[in-house]
């Protein structure tokens, strides 16, 4: 029996997922995280200062936004240029699309989804929150929590994204007052324990001087916290992954088909929870069929172990059928197979969604066709009302919705793991997603 506890197991997730080796010769894992906001936060602006302070633009592109700024009459520079680039974005002076970015320090690396605050993107939100680690929510300190940055906590917490950051920005037009942040922090905290947010930080910040953003701010000496960068760059996050339930949906049958590896057969796909180790008795589903763990491949050499998010290639003791859609699991701790999925759902296109709609749906690796048995209710993201009496949901609207699917999915709740309890609705006669989910429950 191995000594390896599900925090070892985190702290080698953290690794594996996209690990390099910092300046400071340590290992720099991945953090995930999208930012949201009422128009004129400072979103824009603030990704700018944190790729800027931590050295992640050449100089030319520093030079341009400067010689920009200057253009156009600035006594600063306007750091949001660096971020809005599309130009229906430069001229309404707004984010509309998701935009991703990418920086690191010595301590981490980072991926960036930049999000758009309008309620009429709150599908590009969803898409750009669904793989987020940390939610940051932007507040503009004159303005206090607006309707969007309620809205904007309610999708980040249906999407269980793990950790939230309260930036509490331009605190230098309100001459760095305590009593502000004070105000908008007890507000905040007190409407997130309606939600599900089991982590949350609030931080005062002005993006434009670069205040509490990377460097601590002397104007705010009253404030004791992390800056942001620092929260950002130690925020535990690898343990936030499901590392109990082994799920393993087969992507790719590997048969090479040189003489040399003729009689390989191998099972590809990413690990969505728990920890695979050769020797472990597994089963197949939907089939049933068991077998011993062989020996699990990466590209280029065997290991001993793999987790979640690890992309691996398991070989069964046993010539078993196995073919894409499948998942691999742990006999006594297996998802049940089911076609009636109770989920949440948001809506991402203009024809509305109605009961008896046929779709198709991807789970995972699988995909089937779906029927839309009811809508049970519309969600008011911004006042969490459950309007019961709705018949169809809208484009951008998310509600509570029930599907019979055509074959058996292999899900969990998304409440315990957001890969095998996620799915996409697909228009069949197009090829256009049209809805992201999460389920609740499948029976």
């Amino acid at each position: 029996m191995s000594d390896t506890t599900p925090e070892d197991y985190a702290a080698q997730a953290a690794e594996q997922d996209g690990a390099t080796t910092g300046l400071a010769g340590r290992e720099a894992d991945l953090l995930r995280f999208a930012t949201a906001g009422s128009v004129d936060d400072g979103k824009s602006t603030l990704i700018g200062r944190l790729l800027l302070d931590s050295k992640s633009i050449f100089a030319d592109q520093l030079e341009a936004v400067e010689a920009t700024s200057v253009s156009k009459g600035y006594d600063y520079t306007d750091l949001a240029l660096l971020t809005d680039g599309l130009r229906s974005e430069r001229e309404q002076g707004i984010t509309i699309d998701v935009a991703y970015r990418y920086f690191a320090t010595p301590n981490r690396k980072f991926i960036i989804a930049d999000t758009p605050g309008h309620v009429q993107y709150t599908r590009n939100m969803v898409t750009g929150a669904s793989t987020a680690d940390l939610g940051l929510v932007l507040v503009d300190a004159r303005q206090g929590l607006t309707e969007q940055s309620r809205r904007h906590a309610v999708i980040l917490s249906l999407l269980r994204v793990p950790h939230l950051v309260l930036a509490v920005n331009k605190m230098d037009l309100v001459d760095f007052d305590q009593s502000v942040y004070e105000k908008i922090h007890a507000e905040f905290t007190q409407f997130a324990t309606k939600l599900n947010i089991p982590d949350l930080e609030v931080i005062p910040i002005s993006a434009l001087n670069g205040d509490n953003v990377v460097t601590r701010s002397e104007k705010m000496s009253w404030y004791s916290g992390p800056t942001l960068m620092h929260h950002l760059e130690h925020v535990h996050v690898a343990s936030d992954r499901d590392l109990m339930d082994v799920r393993l949906p087969v992507q790719y049958v590997v048969r090479p088909k040189s003489d040399e590896h003729h009689d390989y057969r191998g099972y590809a796909g990413m690990v969505a929870g728990g920890v695979l180790k050769p020797g472990d008795e597994v089963v197949v589903l939907p089939s049933g069929m068991t077998s011993k763990i062989a020996g699990i491949d990466l590209f280029d050499r065997e290991v001993t172990e793999a987790f979640p998010p690890m992309s691996v290639t398991v070989r069964l003791e046993d010539d078993v059928d196995v073919s894409r859609g499948d998942m691999i699991a742990r006999v006594n701790n297996a998802p049940q197979p089911s076609q009636d999925i109770d989920a949440m759902v948001c809506w991402m296109t203009n024809t509305p969604l109605r009961p008896r709609q046929k779709l198709a749906i991807k789970h995972t690796t699988r995909t089937a066709r779906a029927l839309v048995k009811g809508i049970q209710y519309r969600l008011d993201v911004n006042t969490l009302h459950r309007d019961q009496e709705t018949q169809e949901l809208g484009l951008n609207e998310i509600g509570r919705i029930q599907l019979r699917t055509t074959q058996p999915l292999l899900c969990d709740p998304y409440s315990k793991n957001r890969t095998t309890g996620s799915f996409i609705l697909i228009d069949e006669a197009t090829g256009v997603t049209v809805g992201a989910g999460m389920i609740n429950s499948a029976g």
